[in-house]
């Protein structure tokens, strides 16, 4: 079984905010896939199914996003469950718009919702970082995060929610590659007909059509150099 956390706060308020980019992917996961509905459980909102032969409880902390760990922690003991089989979907700063990484372990940067997960389970739990950007400057970190999507994110945004989804059985399964692919492939799609992204292919040289005619040669020839060259 696997537990599956999306960070984010709760409430109509923030659904769009920046920081909540892991409720939406947890949503599309939950559409995509059967999911049972929503229910108040573990001081936040769960939704059970399968990915693949895997069990998989999605949950949603109703805790804002400072106290994120007291739910993952009550959810993991009544599962039985080590934080190896916890995956937690968050914004990151440190990434540009629509990049997305999967770490295991490692400190929390200072996401608030990290450290509080931090100090209920410890560190060793996977993440997908989700890019968000950053907007330039540490005193503007608050409002950015708490501010909504602008409309020009809509596209790249919409892209690796539903890549997530896409790759949300491989995940499940351990399988972090596949995921990374399938996110991929929704982001950086391969253009039709050929292997790379952005390159035009070479275009032949036009060759001559065997029958037409050569052109004539133009003389420029006085007429005195001409009758001097009969005479060579």
């Amino acid at each position: 079984m696997k537990l599956f956390v999306g960070l984010g706060n709760p409430g109509a308020k923030y659904a769009q905010n920046r920081h909540n980019i892991g409720f939406m992917a947890l949503d599309r996961i939950a559409d995509d896939h059967g999911f049972t509905p929503w229910r108040s459980k573990f001081q936040g909102q769960t939704s059970e199914g399968r990915l693949g032969s895997e069990k998989v409880i999605l949950l949603k902390p109703d805790t804002f996003m400072n106290l994120s760990g007291q739910a993952v922690g009550e959810a993991m003991r009544f599962h039985k469950l080590t934080p190896a089989d916890v995956i937690v979907f968050h914004d990151e700063l440190d990434l540009a718009p629509g990049k997305c990484r999967l770490k295991t372990g490692g400190g929390h940067a200072g996401h608030n919702g990290l450290r509080s997960i931090h100090q209920h389970i410890g560190a060793d739990y996977d993440r997908i970082r989700m890019g968000i950007g950053h907007p330039g400057h540490k005193d503007r970190v608050a409002g950015y995060v708490l501010s909504d999507f602008a409309k020009a994110d809509q596209d790249w945004l919409d892209d690796m929610i539903r890549g997530c989804s896409d790759g949300a059985a491989d995940l499940a399964a351990g399988d972090g590659a596949k995921f990374m692919n399938a996110v991929a492939l929704r982001v950086n799609p391969p253009r039709s007909g050929t292997g790379q992204q952005g390159k035009k292919p070479a275009q032949p040289a036009e060759k001559k059509k065997k029958d037409s005619p050569a052109e004539p040669e133009v003389d420029n020839r006085s007429p005195l150099q001409k009758l001097a060259d009969k005479f060579k």
